[in-house]
């Protein structure tokens, strides 16, 4: 006898296992989940290594590395001119995901709604409903993935406790305008809703546009936070470490969480970051970095009959494959994957609608060898569709 009821709504594998599952039985170029193919910097893995043998072995404070966070508001200050304590604002995580886990758990009580934008990252909705609250959707769609605020704001009630907004956007590529950002300020104004600020791409944003984070608006951080990830910066998405900045108020919340989940994070890591972190060159390059991967996989996408949408950051680009194949996206990267040799990511898993968008996800922090290869096979699904 099985009483038990699920607290999700879904139960299915996501399509990131089912999709890396796909690209190793058929032994598939994987550009679907989001991961490079190459290390971390050497002078990072150097400063690891040093503070592992340092006999860093044991637990870190709850908080984080006092070093660690110390260099963080320096990094905050400079990038933002926000002046953010490290005591009291700053808290080390065990990946950007446990961040967003842990605020939406902090937070959200039952019957609460928070607003997402759909096609969104798929923890969100999953870490709502364990809390207990309810997913409320603004759907963009494609081309530009626009948000209209001032729909945004005909969808809040009092049950709103929550929106979160996730700039440079996974899965679309595309970044929140200061304007963005103002008039979202605007319609939480005389509002308690918290901000949670998905910005784990913060320094992959292209064409010299700058990274519009909820910390460069006092207002808006007054009830934000901004969570970040180590992971995505520094090539090392197997390391599962980021932090959550946010004002005390918010923070002494998040903490009290926070030790009941994971306590704390690998000490040896915190503190090889904390020494990495004092020179800024060593992510201040990154813009340039990845523009270049996208660049040079745009040249690719241009050779074949996909179509790329415009990424103006993260590490995805999105295309249109309407002059390729007939089938819905889920079926086509099945297709691609099992017939072509390439794995991607559909974009209608995203929606919680399903919407029927002809776009797939390809992930290009990849090595230039690899997404040649890749570029190869895709001329030739051009070629058979004809």
């Amino acid at each position: 006898m099985n009483n038990h009821v699920s607290k999700l709504s879904s139960a299915q594998v996501t399509i990131f296992t089912e999709m890396s599952a796909l690209a190793t039985q058929y032994n598939a170029i994987n550009l679907g989940q989001g991961f490079p193919d190459f290390d971390p910097p050497g002078e990072l893995l150097e400063l690891v290594k040093k503070h592992l043998s340092d006999h860093k072995n044991q637990y870190a404070p709850m908080a984080g590395a006092l070093t660690l966070r110390e260099a963080l508001s320096d990094k905050l200050l400079q990038a933002y001119s926000c002046k953010v304590s490290p005591d009291n604002e700053i808290t080390i995580t065990a990946g950007a995901t446990q961040a967003i886990f842990t605020a939406i758990t902090a937070f959200v009580h039952a019957g609460d709604e928070v607003i997402i934008f759909e096609p969104a990252y798929d923890s969100y909705r999953p870490s709502i409903e364990i809390a207990g609250g309810k997913a409320v959707v603004f759907t963009m769609l494609p081309p530009d993935f626009h948000i209209n605020w001032s729909m945004v704001k005909a969808m809040i009630n009092e049950k709103t406790r929550m929106i979160i907004i996730n700039s440079p956007h996974n899965p679309t590529g595309t970044t929140l305008k200061e304007e963005d950002l103002l008039k979202l300020a605007a319609v939480v104004r005389d509002t308690d809703i918290i901000i949670l600020s998905d910005e784990v791409y913060e320094h992959l944003i292209y064409d010299g546009a700058q990274h519009q984070s909820v910390m460069r608006f006092p207002e808006l951080y007054a009830r934000s936070f901004a969570v970040f990830s180590f992971g995505k910066t520094f090539h090392a998405t197997g390391w599962k470490i980021g932090y959550i900045a946010g004002p005390e108020y918010l923070t002494k919340e998040f903490r009290k969480v926070h030790q009941w989940n994971v306590f704390c994070v690998n000490s040896f890591i915190q503190y090889a970051l904390a020494e990495y972190l004092t020179e800024k060159s060593h992510y201040e390059y990154l813009p340039n970095f990845y523009q270049q991967k996208r660049d040079f996989f745009k040249s690719i996408l241009l050779k074949t009959e996909f179509k790329p949408l415009k990424s103006e950051g993260t590490f995805f680009q999105l295309a249109d494959y309407t002059n390729v194949s007939e089938l819905d996206d889920v079926s086509f990267t099945k297709e691609m994957t099992i017939k072509f040799g390439i794995a991607t990511i559909p974009l209608s898993v995203f929606y919680s609608s399903k919407e029927d968008v002809k776009l797939i996800r390809f992930c290009f922090a990849k090595t230039e060898k690899l997404l040649s290869a890749a570029g190869e096979k895709m001329v030739l699904i051009g070629k058979k569709a004809r």
